[in-house]
Order: structure tokens, then sequence, then C-alpha cells
């Protein structure tokens, strides 16, 4: 309500400052100020100055920024945010999923505010650490700002890479669908070569609604709740049950006498906490609200004119009270003070508080101390809700906030335009944590971050049109840009404070100071560790391009970039970039009077781009680092006040002469209208190989580096995006009905290995086991023993020449996996592990259909991804049992999910457990399953009652109401809680919260 009032006195002030329009006036002035768009007098012509960014000028992006003629931009890059609105998503990856040919979004968690990651036409480099995956993501620009992304250095301090420190928040969650104007997806260097090497993985580029010369007030809204799926809890019997079936099998009797890997908690039947009631999910699942609430007004005249908006959206978790709250403003203003020069400016602020889950593994990754994991979280209601009981004592409390805007200044003397932009991006995150020490066995912990992530623009166009004849048109831009990235955070942790009522922030406190209270302090200086780091890059770039028109039938581009990034070495320091696109209108060229075409177009682009380099401990060859570790911390830059300079061996040797990495991409593509535009279909070839990208290869032993950094990595990724749309029955009937399909087929391969290698073995950190990249196979493929079953008696294990069969030296018999010998030596080794499957889809796209009758509509979007296929890494940790209860390690952690039913038990055969080969180890075929899967995304009911208003004579432009419900169903084969809810590595953990389903009702109001 308060934002309500805030709105309305607005309006009321809109209306006095602006008096001198009257309401005629402001009904025939466009909505855009005329100075906005910087057009031409020649409306006809399709110029990079009046193309794709004719609409974006006036809020940020620069006229240049159209690589092409908007003629040549397929219609399938572009989403209609109206329709993305009404879904209640809280980040800008969840809108898009699935909504544009060529864009693969990843949401491993239903948890609200965690990260997703996006991929475009594939990934450029195979994804083994948070490193690849930063490198990876798409450049996000909106209103002409090109976004800073929370950078993974922090990483090189943690012992666990499951989540960085710090709020670990999606910083795209706070973008408001709602501001939103447009969303193009740019994929090849058609689209994205303006955009320098930054962009070399595609750029979404979001436009924001602009300020209005017209008064207007909107208010959009809606509410709803969130619901779990329902689940199967088991016990300690059922526990008991299932490990018995192996015992029976493979001990004398069945008798547990003697195994200390026999756990205690299974070993009383009569044990109420475990063997009783299952009911643990009624204080870990739940309902939960949804809402979100938007208002905004605009007014103004051709001098001067503004928007500013206000808007609060909450997302619920429906998992261990997990919750997410943003608060988000904007204000937008133009001025004209002459007939050529124009200024704009714009501020958009936000913040996001969360609550974050409560999993043992995400907390003991956290603080790097592992407790005793013999006994786990018990199922029984009472005793779960007494450990939930102990957070009352302690905080994990996150918060992110962020600020970008820009300031414009414009020229405009007809043929000749100039236009300066300063842009800025900047987000911080906090976390303060304490936990007593009722959850760590006596000793308490706490922990205190901030960090900032600032990206800092200068961008200065100049753009010429010259035409030789009505014929020939030509337009010329030069540009340049000087942009500065700067990443730092302060980090502090520390154990045993001297009670659990005193909590300070170690960032900001002095042992010096009386808050102390001990002589030695609250913490022992031994126990506390801080951490100070920094990174910084620059980057500065010219380039040049020409647009050339000939009868509006044929276009052709040109751009010439120059490049430099710090992050590079100084002997290379540049790169130059060439593109190429040309166009060719065929209807207007060859089929002018063909009635049943009513658009065909083909458009083809090639061309170089620079990529860039996003870590800055390549840029000066070999180094030294303060580095002094031992056992469970990294990192500790100096020990008992002194630091030491050591070479960093296990970050690998970097040489001299590391040249940039690039990308040379290639797409011919097919859009045509039919039918008087009832019909639309585009079809787009691409191809992407990414080259001389860095890798680690193996280094002599005398020298001390377990690895040398080379350039010679390359990644191929070929594929089609296709979107077929089409107007089955035409809205002038009673009913209407529109559908459009998109799809993507891609491909991704591994071309070439730094030194003329044909393959090499990674050591995956994060998944916890090893990837094979070998030249000729996809990046995205598992390393695995193929599974044919068990060896039932010792009999049945292969002999040759007197010897049996082994694995890796140790020989097999009953009880043992049958694993594939592939190369027949008779012995299982490395050797006979094949690339199988793919982590990523390939084929996956989007179906919406929408259908109306009278002011009724229904839409339902589905979503889906084919041929992928993923790691039951959970069930392997459930069949592993033997080998994992007895570890103090963190994969040994038992959540309370520990007690869910989840996977076909069934399917996996009885294999000896306490067998030395790791029988249930995950790096099998076994564990392998096809994770494809069909979803209605959403299913939306509405009813259109502006006409009603406008009969009333109510001023009232637009007035929409609506009900839907999301994640409605899923199809899929995959034997997983959800084949969506696994991370970029494909293995699942079962870590991954459940999406929601969520019901809705909304109302968006234009007055």
């Amino acid at each position: 309500m308060r934002i309500i009032a805030i709105i309305t006195f607005l309006g009321v002030l809109c209306t006095t400052t602006y008096s001198f329009g009257n309401t005629a006036t402001y009904g025939r002035i466009s909505n855009r100020s005329s100075f906005a768009s910087f057009q031409t007098k020649d409306t006809t012509r399709k110029s990079a100055v009046d193309s794709t960014a004719i609409d974006t000028v006036a809020v940020g992006v620069v006229a240049a920024k159209a690589t092409i003629s908007k003629r040549l931009q397929s219609k399938t890059n572009s989403m209609d945010p109206v329709k993305l609105s009404t879904f209640p998503a809280i980040s800008l990856q969840q809108y898009l999923k699935g909504e544009a040919a060529g864009l693969y979004v990843q949401e491993p968690s239903g948890e609200p505010g965690t990260v997703q990651n996006m991929f475009i036409h594939g990934t450029s480099q195979p994804l083994v650490s948070p490193r690849e995956l930063y490198a990876t993501q798409p450049l996000i620009v909106l209103d002409g700002i090109p976004l800073v992304q929370e950078h993974p250095y922090a990483f090189d301090i943690q012992q666990y890479q499951y989540d960085r420190i710090g709020p670990a928040t999606n910083t795209l969650a706070t973008i408001q669908m709602a501001n939103i104007k447009s969303i193009e997806v740019l994929k090849g260097l058609d689209g994205t070569a303006i955009y320098g090497p930054k962009g070399a993985n595609g750029v979404i580029l979001i436009t924001t609604k602009p300020a209005g010369t017209r008064r207007r007030i909107t208010f959009d809204t809606y509410g709803g709740i969130a619901t779990p799926s329902p689940v199967t809890t088991i016990n300690g019997k059922f526990e008991n049950d299932f490990r018995r079936q192996f015992y029976n099998k493979y001990t004398a009797n069945g008798s547990f006498t003697g195994d200390d890997n026999y756990p205690l908690f299974l070993s009383d039947s009569l044990s109420n906490d475990y063997y009783g009631a299952s009911n643990w999910t009624d204080r870990y699942y739940g309902n939960s609200a949804v809402y979100s609430v938007n208002a905004s007004i605009t007014g103004g005249t051709e001098l001067a004119n503004f928007r500013f908006s206000l808007g609060d959206t909450k997302s619920g978790g429906i998992a261990d009270n997990t919750n997410m709250d943003r608060y988000d403003t904007r204000f937008v203003i133009n001025m004209k003070p002459l007939n050529w020069l124009s200024f704009s400016a714009m501020v958009n602020a936000n913040r996001i508080l969360r609550d974050r889950n409560k999993n043992l593994r995400d907390r003991f990754a956290q603080i790097n101390y592992l407790p005793d994991l013999s006994t786990p979280l018990t199922p029984n209601k009472a005793k779960y809700e007494a450990y939930l009981s102990q957070f009352n004592a302690a905080f994990d409390n996150n918060k992110t906030n962020s600020v970008n805007g820009y300031a414009k200044f414009g020229v405009d003397l007809g043929k000749f335009k100039f236009i300066t932009t300063l842009a800025t991006d900047y987000n911080e995150g906090y976390r303060d944590i304490f936990y007593p020490r009722t959850l760590l066995q006596t000793t308490n912990y706490a922990s205190n971050y901030f960090g900032y992530n600032q990206r800092s623009t200068i961008q200065n166009v100049a753009t010429y049109s010259y035409d030789i004849n009505p014929d020939n048109k030509f337009d010329f831009t030069l540009g340049n840009e000087f942009q500065w990235d700067f990443f730092r955070y302060t980090y502090g942790y520390a154990y045993k404070g001297s009670n659990d009522f005193i909590k300070l922030n170690l960032l900001k406190s002095d042992p010096t100071k009386p808050e102390y209270l001990l002589p030695d302090g609250v913490y022992k200086p031994q126990l506390v560790y801080k951490f100070l780091d920094k990174t910084r890059n620059n980057q500065t770039s010219f380039y040049g391009k020409v647009d050339y028109s000939y009868k509006a039938k044929f276009n052709l581009s040109v751009v010439l970039r120059a490049d430099a990034s710090s992050n590079q070495q100084p002997t290379n320091r540049w790169f130059y970039s060439p593109v190429v696109t040309a166009g060719w209108d065929l209807k207007r060229d060859l089929l002018p009077t063909a009635s049943s075409i009513s658009e065909l177009k083909i458009q083809g682009s090639i061309g170089r781009m620079g990529r860039y380099e996003n870590f800055d401990n390549y840029a000066q060859g070999p180094q030294y680092t303060a580095f002094i570790g031992y056992t469970g911390n990294l990192i500790t830059p100096g020990y008992d006040g002194l630091a030491t300079l050591t070479r960093p061996y296990n970050a690998g040797y970097v040489p001299y002469n590391l040249k940039w990495a690039y990308t040379d991409q290639a797409s011919l593509g097919l859009d045509g209208s039919f039918l008087n535009n009832r019909l639309y279909l585009s079809l787009q070839g691409y191809y992407k190989h990414d080259k001389n990208m860095l890798l680690g290869v193996p280094s002599a032993a005398e020298y001390g580096y377990t690895s040398i950094i080379q350039n010679g990595m390359a990644v191929r990724n070929t594929g089609i995006d296709a979107t077929i749309s089409g107007v089955i029955m035409p809205s002038a009937n009673k009913v209407s009905w529109t559908s459009t399909l998109n799809v993507n087929l891609n491909r991704n391969t591994l071309t070439a290995l730094p030194g003329g290698l044909t393959q090499i073995v990674i050591t995956n950190s994060v998944a916890g086991a090893d990837r094979m990249l070998k030249v000729g196979e996809a990046v995205d493929s598992y390393w695995l023993l193929t599974n044919q079953g068990i060896y039932n008696t010792d009999a049945e294990v292969p002999v040759v020449a007197g010897k049996k069969m082994t694995y890796n030296g140790i020989t097999l018999k009953t009880g043992d996996p049958k694993w594939k010998d592939v190369n027949g030596d008779n012995a299982i080794t490395n050797a006979d592990r094949s690339l199988q499957g793919h982590a990523l889809p390939v084929v996956s796209g989007g179906w919406r259909n929408t259908f109306g009758y009278q002011n009724w509509s229904l839409s339902m979007n589905f979503y889906y991804n084919i041929g992928r296929q993923l790691l039951n890494q959970e069930m392997a940790n459930r069949f592993d049992f033997y080998n994992r209860e007895g570890l103090n390690d963190i994969n040994s952690v038992k959540e309370i999910t520990f007690w869910e039913k989840r996977g076909d038990y069934s399917k996996y055969p009885i294999y000896n457990p306490s067998s030395s080969v790791a029988p249930y180890q995950i790096n099998q075929d076994l564990f392998l399953e096809n994770a494809s899967f069909v979803k209605l995304r959403n299913l939306e009911v509405g009813y259109d009652l502006t006409s009603v208003f406008k009969k009333k004579t109510i001023s009232v432009q637009k007035f929409y109401i609506y009900g839907s419900v999301s994640n409605v169903f899923t199809l899929t084969k995959y034997t997983g809680q959800d084949p969506e809810l696994v991370n970029y590595t494909g293995y699942d953990t079962g870590y991954g919260q459940q999406i929601p389903r969520t019901y809705i009702l909304g109302i968006k109001v234009d007055f």
C-alpha cells in the first residue's frame, strides 16, 4: 500500500510539474520522446543507427550496438517480456528457460536465489571447475550496461567447492521483469561482434521500459503459494532391511558380529528415534507464500521526461525454510536542452535478503570442520525439531546490494551523430555466520564476509550516414570503449569463542579494544583466520564498422576491432578481430509478386573474435605468492605474523608468451513469413570453433609443478537453431490459437589439446571423479567403465594364461562387477574406461501455445531436454554404504533427506559391498541414466477487462487478470528426483531442492 501511495503522489506531482502539456497533447505524443531514439529523417533506412538499437539508445544502448540491419535479425532472438513477467520467477535465468532456440538454462536447485547457469550454443570449454563455468557464461547487457558477475577467484581459498564464500546469491535475480521492455538473445558474431571479447559466448540484451511524455501509471502484481511435491519417507527398518540383503548374501549366517562398518544407529531395532515413525517432512517441506508488486509512473514533455518504479518480490522456498526477498527501484530521466543536444540518465538499485538452507554438507564445507559423522539426523519429527531449535542461537545472514546506472550525452547533427556513455554496475555481498557449540561438538564458529564486484565503462560512438544515391546507402561507425573491472573480498572466520553469547564481527573488531573482554580475546589468535584478496582487469577497445545497403535488397556489414586486456601478457596485449555479415531479401528481389510469401530473407556471417581471459594469474608469467598451507586451510598468507613467498606449484607453471584465445564463427540463416504472416519459420546453422585456449598439461616432476599452462586447446560446437510459429486459428475467429516451437540441436567436439596431445586426464575436484579429455570426442562426456553384470561365482571370472582377471591389480571374485575388458588384456584399468553420454542436452527448446476466446486466453508453455545423461551419484552413495559409513569425510554426510526414498533400488545388482574393487564406484555406466524430459512449465488462464473499463469512460489502457500454475508435471525416465536438479558436472548428488509447483493470481493495470 505504501508503494501505491508513493506512486499516486508522484502522479499528482507530475501533473503539477508538467502542466504546460494538456491532456490532448499527452494523447498525441509517442510514449518515447523524439530525441530518445536519435532517428534519422529517412525512416526507410535500416542502418546501425535505427535498427535493433533504435528503441534503446535513450536507455543505454549506443546506436552502433546493432551489428547488422534489423531486417537481418531473426525474430527467434526476441522474447515477449509481458508473457515472461506472468511467470513467478525470481531470476533472469528462470524467465528465459526454453524461450529462445540455442539458449540452454540450468536450474540445479529450487532454493530461491541460488546461482543458475546459461549456455548459448553449447559450452566453449570443458566444465571441470567454477573457473570454466564462469568463463563460458554469456554477457548480460542491461540498458547498454555490461553487467558484472560474481568472480570465482574466492574458490582458491576453499577446501570444498560447492558454493562460493559469501552470500553466493544469483546476481541476475536483481532484474525485475515488470520493468523490461524487450529481451534479445544474440548468438553469433553477426549480433555480438560489437560487444567484443566479453561477448564471445553470446549476449543477452535487455532493454527496460523508457521514460515517456505521457503521464502514465502502471501496476503489476501477483500473489500465490508454492507447494512441494509429495515424497516417500523411510526409517531405520527400511535401511536395515536394505543393508541386510548384502550381509545375508556375503557373510556367514547374515551375522553382523565384528563388523566395524555396521552403524550403531541401526543396531538397535527398538530405538524409536530411527525405527519409529519417519515424520520429519512436516518440518522440512512446506507451502510458502510468493508475491510480487511493482508500480511505475512516467510523465513529462519532449524537453524533459522521466520514469520511476518501485517493486518488492518474495520467493518462498518449499524446503528447509529457505526464502528470498528482493526490493528494487529504478529512475530514468531524459532531457533535451537544445535541438541537437540530449542527456539521459538512469539509476537502478536493488537489495536481496536470503535465508539459506541448513544442509550439513554446506555448513561443514563453509566452516572447514567435520564433526563425528557416525550418528546421522533422526527421521523422528520431535528429535529433528530439537536439532533445528539449536539454530535459534545461531544466525546466517545473507544480504546482497546492487546498483547500476548510466549517464549519456548525445549530439544529433543530422547525418552525423555522437554519443558518449558513462556506465557502472556494482554489487556487494555480506554474509555473517555464527554457529553455537551445540551444533559443532563443543566448538562454536563465527565468520564474516564482505565482497564486491564492480565494472565501470566509458563508451564513445560516432556515426555518419552517406547516400551515394537512393539505391546505395552507407553508414559509418567509429567507437571506442574503456572498461575497468574490480573484484574484492574480505573474509574472516574463527573457532572456539569464549562463549555462545558474544558474537563479534571479525572484520571490524580490534583485539586491542575492550570488546574482546578476555586477555587473549574472545577468539584465540591461533584460531582466527583472515583473508583479503582482490583482482582487477582492464580492457581497451577500438572498432570501426561500415554498413552498406543496395536498394534495400542487399546488405553488407564489416566490423574491425582492436581489443587490449590487462589479463594478457605484455607481449600479447592486443587482439584484432574482423567480422563480415551479409544479407539478401529474397522476397523483395526475386519474389515480389508471390502472394503466399510475406517475407523471405537469407543472412550469413563469418568472423573471428578474441576470447576474454577472466583471470589475472596468467598475465605476468612465472610468479611467486604468499602461500603457507597445511591440512584444512588451503591458504594462510602468513604464519605467526611472518609472510613467506613461495612458488604456487599446485596451480601450474605460467610461462611467457601466452597468447589470446579466440573464436572462429560462421552462421547461415533463413527467415520467412508465409500466408499473410500466419506462418513464420526460422532456420539457422552455426559453426563455433573456440581455439588456442589455456590448459594445464602434465609437467616433468623435477620442476616441482604439477602442470604447465599452455595455449592450444580447441572446442568446436556445431548445430541448428529452428523456430516455427503459426497462427493456426486467427484472432478474427471466435476461437484463436497460436503455437511456437523452438529447437536447438548442438554437438561439441574437442579438436585439439596443447602440445599436440591426443588426450589428458583432469581431476574434477567438484564432482569427485576424473574427467578424460580426448581429441575427437565431446567435452561433456563421462569417463566410465562399462558394466556387464556380476560374477556370481569365482568360476565366472575370466582366466588367461593361468591368471584371473584383475581390477587395478586386485583379483576379481564372487560378488564383483563384470566390467568390460575393452583392450582385451584381462585386466580392468583406466584403459578400459570409455567416454559415454552427455552432461549437456543434445536437443533442447520450448513449445508455447496460446488460445483465445473473446476476452479469455489460455497459454501452455513446455520445456524439454533430449539426449542428456546424468550420473546418479546419490544412488551410488546409497549402495556404497560399506565404504562410506566409517569415514569422517564430507561425502559421508547424511542429510535429513537421507530418510527419503529416491531412485529405483531394483535396477542395481547386489555386489559384495566389502570388496576391495569398490563395486559401487560412481565412474561406471551402472549409474548413468537417461535424463531426457518434457515439462509443462506453465499453464495460465487470463481475462482482459480493458474494454469493460473503456465502456465506462475510465482511463485504463490495459487491465488484465490471470491465474497460473507452474511446474505442472514432468515426463521422464530418470529415476532421480528431477532431471533438472543437477549442476554443470552432470553428477546428481541429490542436493538440489525441489522446484516448487506454484499457484498464483495476478493483475496488470496500465492507466
